[in-house]
């Protein structure tokens, strides 16, 4: 039997493991199992088993080649884990020069999901969840630039979508609406 490859994607703070690991459990009592993948530790691993890094600080500082070889590498074990299989990976990444796609043409080409969901939930709600994460150090920015990273994370998932031929699930994680959140995310999974 052949599975679901489903990409879930959402800004930093945006509460996506939280919204994962709950819909996980409303899933499995149904008698539903996934496979969950963080594309990055997946990348790590095969780059830790070519002997081409020993920690996952130096991947950022591999040549652009080696990363996107690396990358479909990753992407084609992905394509090959039989059953459903849950990739957790940014839809984009925010640098300094721009945005940088999180999911390139070839690493969807070799996936090839059959759903892209966005986690998302208001900017404002964002930005207090970043500001009182201790356990995470990251970028300061304002609910302006949290509003327009989940817009373009919507535009270049459409973007995605056209390329593969797959929907794309918007997600919304607001504040004490958990439960409704993981119920949306197991309906897409079931």
């Amino acid at each position: 039997m052949e599975g679901k490859k489903v990409i879930i994607t959402g800004v930093p703070g945006v509460g996506k493991t939280t919204v994962v690991n709950e819909a996980l459990k409303i899933i499995k009592a149904d008698g539903v199992e996934y496979k969950s993948i963080n594309f990055g530790t997946f990348m790590f691993e095969v780059a830790k088993n070519d002997d081409v890094v020993q920690d996952r600080d130096q991947m950022r500082t591999l040549d652009r080649a080696v990363q996107k070889r690396l990358q479909q590498r990753a992407a084609q074990a992905i394509s090959q884990i039989p059953g459903n299989v849950l990739i957790d990976t940014h839809a984009s990444v925010k640098t300094p020069k721009g945005y940088l796609a999180g999911l390139p043409e070839w690493v969807l080409r070799e996936i090839m999901p059959d759903i892209i969901v966005l986690v998302e939930t208001d900017d404002d709600q964002i930005l207090m969840r970043r500001m009182t994460d201790e356990t995470r150090s990251r970028d300061k920015e304002g609910s302006r630039s949290i509003a327009e990273h989940q817009q373009f994370n919507r535009s270049i998932a459409a973007a995605y979508s056209m390329l593969t031929g797959c929907t794309v699930k918007i997600v919304i994680n607001a504040d004490f609406l958990l439960e409704r959140a993981a119920g949306d995310l197991a309906t897409v999974l079931r």
